[in-house]
């Protein structure tokens, strides 16, 4: 097995069970400060990590990988959240992961780009699906934004070092 797929399997691991802990740090802990003034739910620095993780996923494993790991992720999010709180989050990542196929999957070539944008525009879509799902509102939508943000430029900066120790 080649040493990226084992990596893509580890992140698809990694990418279900942030799922299920993004679910289950809503459902125990709440709201929380994200900065600025801003608060949101608590599962949002693990969502930003699985924007980032999917998108290793899609490229490691494949499309077909990535649909099967959300799926998972979503089916055990039942055994630790609410099923309401559960379907929110499942719909929230089912319409993000097709946002992020179709610029991910354009942009993918420039790897920092194609997680930054596709993550952003994730960020974005799976912030305002859930929250009206889940809260019925956005108020929550800028420390959503922020906070998932946080993760998102993160993996973008990690993405750019590597590349440039790489090709150093």
């Amino acid at each position: 097995m080649s040493y990226n797929r084992r990596l893509g399997i580890l992140a698809a691991i990694a990418y279900i069970c942030t799922v299920i802990a993004a679910n289950w740090l809503v459902q125990t802990v709440g709201v929380i400060p994200v900065g600025f003034g801003l608060a949101a739910p608590a599962g949002v620095y693990v969502v930003g990590i699985a924007l980032v993780l999917r998108d290793f996923v899609q490229w490691s494993l494949g499309k077909a990988w990535m649909l099967a790991a959300l799926a998972v992720g979503a089916g055990l999010s039942f055994l630790v959240a609410d099923p309401f709180l559960a379907i929110a989050s499942a719909a929230a990542f089912t319409f993000s992961e097709l946002a992020d196929f179709a610029l991910f999957t354009w942009i993918a070539p420039r790897w920092g780009w194609a997680v930054g944008v596709g993550g952003a525009v994730g960020a974005v879509v799976d912030s305002a699906i859930f929250l009206s799902i889940a809260f019925g509102s956005l108020a929550f939508m800028p420390g959503q934004i922020l906070g998932k943000a946080y993760g998102i430029a993160l993996a973008v900066i990690l993405i750019s070092a590597r590349r440039r120790v790489v090709t150093a």
